[in-house]
């Protein structure tokens, strides 16, 4: 079975505290966020361009045209891991993909 390719957007502020290996373990596994698309080859993995999320769409739309497949939210966004405060904004950015982007790839709301 080949592998879905995959663009994770995490939260600009995780930056500074998480070098994203949950995500691409539980990616590259198809485990936890993935279970339901199974293991994924990552294509791109960017921040959201900070509060409120205003580079998601764009960042997005550039990882979908270089050949996601699925475009999956970091679990520091929905979920505030590790810094234990999830984004504000997250239910408008998912409502804002799934807009743009549904019919095209599948979203996913979390990483890990």
């Amino acid at each position: 079975m080949e592998k879905k390719k995959v663009g994770i957007i995490r939260c600009q502020q995780a930056e500074d505290l998480c070098p994203g290996t949950s995500c691409f373990r539980s990616a590259l596994n198809g485990e936890k966020g993935f279970e339901s698309v199974g293991p994924c080859e990552i294509i791109g993995f960017v921040t959201c361009g900070g509060c409120p999320g205003k580079k998601v769409i764009q960042r997005a739309r550039m990882m979908i045209q270089r050949g996601a497949e699925v475009i999956a939210l970091g679990a520091c966004i929905s979920k505030g891991n590790p810094i234990g405060y999830p984004c504000p904004f997250f239910e408008k950015i998912k409502e804002l993909l799934q807009k743009n982007f549904g019919k095209e790839v599948i979203i996913l709301e979390y990483t890990h």
